[in-house]
């Protein structure tokens, strides 16, 4: 009898006891890098650049090479402007077109970062040798930035009208009415 209640005490014990597995963690470096690129943007609005820049950066080391790339060099690239150092956002922008060529806001940014360095005149001379659609979207934003809006609204609209399913014209058409109102 005494063997019967000990061991019905101890599976009681048992049953009636608060284990549990213990929580297995496991590593998801996209998710990961989503975490640290909005703590980045939370650093960035608080106006603490540097803990920014380090989580952009985590975010990018963590996922490289996706298209989420694009959007934490992007990120890391503004604050780099925000701060004053356009060399190094440069490097950022064109990384991020690289990665996703389908942003216009990417282009916006660096045609601003091309102004800030002032190097505009020798970045046309390059775009206009080439016949991509993607640097004449950038031929047109220079342009513009060079103070020459109707002839980067001329570049920018044969864009439009030569490609009218790219997913980036309608940020184009919306930019130059946008442009075209304040001329």
């Amino acid at each position: 009898m005494k063997r019967f209640i000990c061991l019905f005490l101890l599976l009681t014990m048992f049953f009636c006891s608060a284990y549990r597995k213990p929580y297995k963690y496991t590593i998801d470096a996209g998710k990961d890098a989503y975490f640290h690129n909005n703590v980045g943007l939370n650093y960035l609005q608080d106006r603490i650049y540097y803990a920014a820049i380090q989580e952009f950066k985590i975010a990018i080391n963590l996922s490289p090479n996706t298209q989420a790339t694009a959007v934490f060099k992007a990120n890391l690239g503004e604050t780099y402007m925000y701060i004053g150092y356009p060399d190094m956002a440069r490097v950022c922008f064109e990384d991020a077109l690289k990665a996703y060529g389908l942003n216009f806001k990417y282009y916006l940014n660096l045609a601003k970062c091309y102004t800030e360095l002032n190097i505009v005149q020798s970045k046309i001379s390059e775009y206009q040798q080439s016949e991509s659609i993607y640097d004449k979207i950038m031929l047109g934003l220079l342009y513009i930035q060079n103070g020459e809006t109707r002839k980067g609204v001329i570049i920018l609209d044969d864009v439009c009208m030569s490609e009218p399913d790219l997913l980036i014209t309608p940020a184009i058409r919306q930019y130059i009415s946008e442009v075209t109102k304040n001329m």
